[in-house]
């Protein structure tokens, strides 16, 4: 079924046609509405479509975008609502006021979006959510609302509840990757709370033609990297599943515990490095605080594949620059941590018992007695996205792993997975350094 919301769009706006489970979005007035479904269904894109036709539909509306943290829209969510939305990316990647009559107020990290019959979308992120929450909102879009926790919202939600009075109806929208079955959107939909939406990859007329249904030249391609993922990665994002992995090892693992906003780490608080060497596999350098309790807090990471050690040396000592680093603990390759020696980066080698290991990060994430777990995790963390691990749907980062480090054998749990794991081994080498007060004069190889 074909649908237009906006009839007469300007010549600089890209037409969009939403298919299958778009085009309920766009149908429905429910409060509530989630589209979910694998990766690469076009949800974001027809959510951000929606979101564009109701500003320009109703005049003066009051519209929100919204996402975990604001840091990460410029480079997502917003870089897609510019070039494929808008229409306004230029050659050199820029935003091209001349290529759109919609006006972006606040440059590459902008405040709100100024269309010409007055509405505006205001750009937010719950980390700062003064802008998004400080008036009443005709709708509001949630980018990966996965991330958020359910009192974020509610929270928002009391921003729209109508009361705006720019449009017949109010309207709180998201997009999802399907993540754990305990998760609090599926609990909400059961309660008839909410309306969650499922798509498809046939619903993406990039990978699978609308008219003959046959998979396209980038279908194929697309198809290719997610049949290649394993486990509960593959579960999601390629048959869109709301799975939890069997066996997993860190269950007490909570992103809305442990995943915490940055802050200035006090100088007076020990910082470690760990590393976990890898070419093919990851390189991983963690960079550790710990306070006064020994509570530990990764701060910064390295998450990189395809560089030498040496190159990494390099980059590791330009971001320690001015930190006093108590010591620097490796995985016991001999060679590559001689290269580090070289290259001026002193080291001992990590205590690998595994499952006395995991035992103790288990430990640590747990909830103790004053409500605080003993190991945290800084948003956004990490130094530099390896792009060929993000376009192969593969963790780049140590907090993705989590998920899907699983026992081989859930019945003995003699040995974890050994796929997927280099930030969850770099993490359990700083929590046994940290537990078994390593001796310094002893090098282990």
């Amino acid at each position: 079924m074909q649908i237009q919301i906006l009839e007469n769009p300007p010549p600089s706006i890209p037409s969009y046609q939403p298919y299958g489970a778009a085009v309920e979005l766009w149908k429905t007035k429910r409060q509530e509405v989630i589209l979910s479904g694998p990766a690469e269904t076009g949800k974001s894109l027809a959510a951000l479509h929606k979101l564009d036709a109701l500003a320009w539909k109703y005049a003066g509306a009051q519209l929100a975008l919204v996402r975990k943290t604001y840091k990460s829209m410029p480079g997502s969510v917003l870089q897609t609502f510019d070039k494929k939305v808008l229409g306004a990316i230029n050659q050199d990647g820029k935003f091209d006021p001349d290529q759109t009559p919609v006006k972006k107020f606040g440059g590459e990290r902008p405040d709100f979006y100024l269309y010409p019959n007055g509405s505006r979308i205001w750009v937010g992120g719950m980390d700062n959510p003064q802008k998004v929450l400080s008036s009443e909102r005709d709708a509001a879009l949630v980018n990966q609302c996965e991330q958020l926790t359910l009192d974020e919202w509610e929270t928002l939600g009391t921003r729209v509840t109508g009361r705006a009075g720019n449009m017949p109806y109010s309207q709180m929208m998201g997009d999802v990757n399907p993540a754990g079955r305990q998760h609090w959107i599926l609990d909400r939909a059961r309660e008839g709370k909410l309306q969650l939406l499922e798509s498809r990859h046939e619903d993406n007329p990039t990978l699978y033609d609308p008219l003959t249904g046959l998979i396209t030249a980038q279908g194929i391609r697309t198809i290719g990297v997610l049949d290649n993922l394993t486990g509960v990665r593959h579960a999601r994002l390629r048959l869109g599943k709301w799975v939890s992995a069997e066996g997993q090892i860190y269950p007490s693992y909570d992103p809305a515990i442990h995943l915490i906003e940055r802050f200035e780490i006090p100088a007076s608080w020990q910082r470690y490095r760990v590393i976990d060497f890898g070419l093919v596999h990851p390189f991983v350098c963690q960079w550790w605080a710990a306070d006064e309790d020994e509570r530990l807090y990764l701060y910064r990471e390295i998450y990189m594949t395809g560089r030498t050690v040496a190159t990494h040396a390099g980059q590791i000592k330009e971001l320690s620059e001015g930190e006093q680093i108590t010591q620097t603990i490796c995985d016991h390759d001999a060679e590559d941590r001689q290269t580090l020696r070289e290259c001026g980066i002193e080291n001992i080698a990590a205590v690998k018992d595994v499952l006395r290991g995991i035992g103790q990060v288990q430990d640590r994430l747990k909830t103790q007695a004053d409500d605080r777990p003993r190991l945290f995790i800084l948003r956004d963390s990490l130094v530099e996205v390896d792009q060929e691990l993000k376009l192969n749907r593969q963790p780049y980062a140590t907090e993705q792993e989590f998920d899907g480090y699983v026992w081989s054998n859930s019945a003995t749990k003699e040995q974890p997975v050994k796929a997927y794991d280099d930030g969850m081994d770099a993490m359990r080498y700083m929590v046994m350094h940290l537990s078994n007060k390593i001796d310094f004069s002893i090098d282990f190889f």
